[in-house]
């Protein structure tokens, strides 16, 4: 047979999967995998070590207190760097620290501070990590197929959570916390591996500028003239941090009180996930018009697991209010990287999604550090119902928003970026943008 005759083969990705699309959901694979259970072992080492809810909560303030502090920091620098080195060096950071908290835990009487420290050091890795993640995969997806790329990603970051979770559950009962961190290392040693190799030739080269103050300025003119974006942003900052302190430091008490340890609450962890994949395969077929109408009342099942815990419901229940939620934050969260694509220029992604970050995670040291006093005062059934609360007033809130109600999908083909200034995309008399 001729060699020349034979008809060129097909590829068996589809156009929207390019090397750096499949190169980012590997990566996103192996990091959630290994990050889902790490967030289990962290919190059982703490309890192993003598530690009570509060320690809990402090640890856990620790990584997120530094990723508040350099968020924005981080986003300026993913758009003035190449992206793919941003990402590479904090999952060096990360790897160091997960690492060293493995090995501490491993050694015996890990001390709180010491705990504390390896975690902070992870977190301020997430900061400068995250915001060029998003400006990454943002910038690597074109055409009308977007929505189904990210869900598609999702579709993998979020089985990897299933799994992680699971499996960290498990691995925690069975071997201890301390090698659960440590398999987090390798994750993070594989994931900037794979990150190495992005390619961002396509990213056109910044033009110098002003210093890292007027990058953050640019940033936030993006950001203040979208109502729907700090809306959800302001929505996040407190529906997050309550869901973070029920995740944290409630969850793991009622497990151990309740429910029988770390197994079971690394399967309820688990149903989340698989949530989440259900909702993101939703997602890959359905494309609704009223993107964040839709996504936002997608949010109000958010509060079901702390009101699941609050009670308490026993494991399969409590695992089916954590599928429901899961699939339902999903919708949002395919709806909102798909306005963020839409809306906002390619040159500005890192820095927006660094203000997006900031807000969804600047109260959550203090919701978590606060678990603990809060569940004093007011015990922690009562804690949890106050939690679920707040997620449905705060959901409710920002659909008063008239850009949430009414910004349109764009179902034109129009290449990311030429948009950016919110025009054209909504049936509405107000400016609209994206949120992430």
């Amino acid at each position: 047979m001729n060699p020349a005759a034979d008809p060129p083969r097909r590829s068996r990705r589809p156009a929207w999967a390019d090397r750096n699309y499949s190169l980012l959901t590997a990566a996103a694979f192996v990091t959630n995998l290994g990050s889902h259970g790490a967030l289990i072992a962290a919190a059982f080492a703490v309890l192993e070590a003598g530690g009570d809810g509060g320690d809990v909560g402090l640890v856990a303030a620790a990584r997120t207190l530094p990723l508040v502090v350099f968020l924005l920091i981080g986003g300026a620098v993913a758009d003035r760097l190449p992206r793919h080195h941003v990402m590479v060096a904090a999952n060096a950071l990360n790897c160091v620290s997960q690492g060293a908290f493995g090995i501490l835990v491993l050694a015996g009487h890990p001390q709180l501070w010491q705990m504390m420290l390896l975690t902070a050091l992870g977190g301020t890795g997430q900061a400068f990590f995250s915001p060029a993640a998003e400006g990454m995969l943002l910038s690597s997806v074109k055409g009308e197929q977007a929505g189904r790329a990210f869900a598609v990603f999702r579709m993998a970051m979020q089985g990897a959570a299933l799994g992680g979770a699971a499996l960290g559950g498990a691995m925690v009962a069975a071997i201890g916390p301390g090698w659960v961190l440590a398999a987090d290392a390798v994750a993070f040693a594989v994931a900037g591996s794979l990150r190495s190799f992005l390619d961002v030739s396509h990213i056109p080269v910044r033009e110098p500028g002003g210093g890292m103050l007027s990058d953050l300025r640019e940033g936030w003119r993006e950001v203040a003239g979208r109502p729907w974006l700090w809306g959800i942003v302001v929505q996040f900052s407190i529906a997050n941090a309550v869901v973070a302190a029920a995740d944290a430091v409630y969850g793991p008490l009622v497990a151990r009180d309740h429910l029988g340890g770390a197994a079971p609450w690394g399967l309820a962890l688990g149903f989340f996930g698989a949530g989440t994949v259900a909702g993101a395969l939703l997602m890959t077929r359905w494309k609704p018009r009223r993107l964040l109408f839709v996504g936002t009342l997608c949010v109000f099942p958010f509060a079901l697991p702390s009101a699941a815990l609050a009670v308490p419901v026993s494991v399969g229940w409590l695992c089916a209010a954590m599928f429901v939620a899961g699939a339902t934050v999903e919708v949002f969260g395919v709806s909102w990287m798909t306005a963020l694509h839409q809306e906002i220029p390619e040159d500005k992604l890192s820095r927006v999604s660094a203000y997006d970050w900031f807000g969804s995670v600047a109260l959550v040291p203090l919701a978590t550090a606060l678990a603990g006093p809060v569940e004093s005062a007011f015990g922690r059934a009562g804690a949890l119902w106050g939690c679920a609360a707040l997620v449905v007033v705060v959901t409710a809130g920002v659909l008063t928003v008239p850009d949430v109600r009414n910004l349109r999908r764009n179902t034109k083909h129009v290449a990311q970026g030429e948009q950016g200034a919110g025009n054209g995309s909504a049936d509405t008399e107000s400016p609209v943008g994206g949120l992430g």
